[in-house]
């Protein structure tokens, strides 16, 4: 007779299994107790363990970083080294992206590729031209009489700072003025001049080709565009041309944007130098015109300089009216001017565009400043684009596949 199979008791409430380690031990499976026990495990333990830990995932983040900015430090060091192409062949570009609306609408017309490219060519240094003449030959005109009031405001302002409120002795301008005649007869002076000189050289090489390239820019754009793009397809080629097309679009609003505004900053400062008969008043509205594509602080220095000018020949009272005209402008053009004519091409933030403006002028000098905050909006506009967070994406070109398609 078979014996019944024996069952197992039931477990009683609060009794742990067989088996079973009391609460609060540590179990052998655990690593930093089978460390503390047995020291040769601690020694085993493989490499990549150590960037497992908290301490580990901020150490391979700060190696990124530091390999991310030796990269960039390395790759800003080398373009540094062939300004002389890299800074015309953006300057080429900007003119490029701002004219090509024009060579487009030419062609719109009937009109041939090679003749449309030719005609804006033309135009755009018909326009260069005639500006460098106007500056020329209103210097020249108005030198002398400039040269006239500005010794006899010279003696009016010493005057002023002998019996003024607070007045200045003798022998401190004297001394001043001894030292502005040694700086202006000294070695760094003379060797400022060389420099110069050789800045002069340079500046006529870089603006030679600048004009070559951007010759081929407006008559082969799209071809040297489309050569860059052939290893890429799919998705990646999509991005790629949206990038393009909105970099485009962003340095073209920028530049025909800060002409509008530098537009009516020169013809109210200049309307007003002339009101005043301030020598040089047409120079003046044509740097004013030239410095306003320096934003936030361009149509600030050209003021200064025009306040400076009309304190010399005319007088303080006329040079604190220029002051009150330049900053009435200014005013205009960051509340009314800057949002409305800008605001869909320099979606930048204030701080942005001042800390970009100080890099360029460290890199560049002042055409580091001139091309750092149309750069900046570019990059700005590359990762909306790549990020799929740019808001102009669905209307900037709609003949583009989706992003997630493939070639067919």
């Amino acid at each position: 007779m078979s014996r019944p199979a024996r069952t197992s008791p039931p477990e009683r409430a609060g009794w742990p299994e067989a088996g079973s380690q009391p609460a609060g031990a540590v179990t052998a499976a655990s690593p930093p107790a089978a460390e503390a026990a047995n020291p040769a495990a601690k020694a085993a333990r493989p490499p990549a363990a150590l960037w497992s830990d908290g301490l580990g995932r901020v150490g391979t983040r700060a190696a990124q970083v530091l390999l991310i900015l030796t990269v960039a430090a390395v790759s800003i060091f080398a373009l540094m080294q062939v300004k002389l192409l890299v800074i015309p062949l953006l300057i080429a570009l900007i003119l490029a992206a701002a004219i090509g609306p024009f060579v487009n609408f030419l062609r719109r017309r009937g009109i041939p590729g090679g003749l449309a490219t030719g005609i804006s060519f033309i135009a755009l240094l018909a326009v260069l031209a005639g500006v460098s003449t106007v500056i020329y030959f209103s210097v020249r005109n108005q030198w002398g009489e400039l040269a006239a009031q500005a010794s006899s405001g010279l003696d009016e302002l010493e005057k002023f700072l002998l019996t003024g409120p607070i007045p200045i002795e003798r022998g401190q301008l004297d001394q001043a003025r001894e030292a502005v005649v040694q700086f202006a007869t000294s070695s760094q002076v003379r060797s400022g001049a060389v420099t110069g000189l050789s800045m002069v050289t340079e500046f006529i090489a870089g603006a030679s080709l600048m004009v070559v390239i951007l010759f081929f820019f407006l008559k082969d754009g799209a071809k040297i565009w489309n050569f860059f793009l052939r290893p890429f397809s799919g998705e990646r080629e999509a991005k790629l041309r949206r990038a393009g097309r909105r970099t485009l679009e962003v340095l073209g609003g920028y530049v025909r944007g800060t002409a509008i505004v530098a537009l009516v900053d020169t013809v109210a400062i200049g309307a007003a130098l002339l009101i005043m008969q301030v020598p040089l008043a047409i120079p003046l509205a044509i740097v004013v015109f030239i410095t306003a594509f320096i934003p936030l602080v361009g149509a600030t220095i050209a003021g200064i300089l025009a306040a400076l000018v009309a304190l010399v020949a005319n007088g303080p009272v006329v040079a604190l009216i220029v002051v009150a005209v330049v900053v009435a402008v200014n005013q205009l053009e960051g509340d009314l001017l800057q949002p409305i004519v800008m605001g869909k091409s320099l979606q930048l933030h204030a701080l942005v565009i001042l800390l970009a403006l100080t890099a360029g002028t460290i890199l560049a000098g002042i055409v580091g400043a001139v091309l750092s905050v149309p750069l900046a909006a570019v990059a700005w506009a590359i990762i909306q684009v790549w990020t799929a967070e740019d808001p102009n994406l669905k209307d900037m070109n709609p003949d583009l596949p989706p992003p997630n398609s493939q070639p067919v």
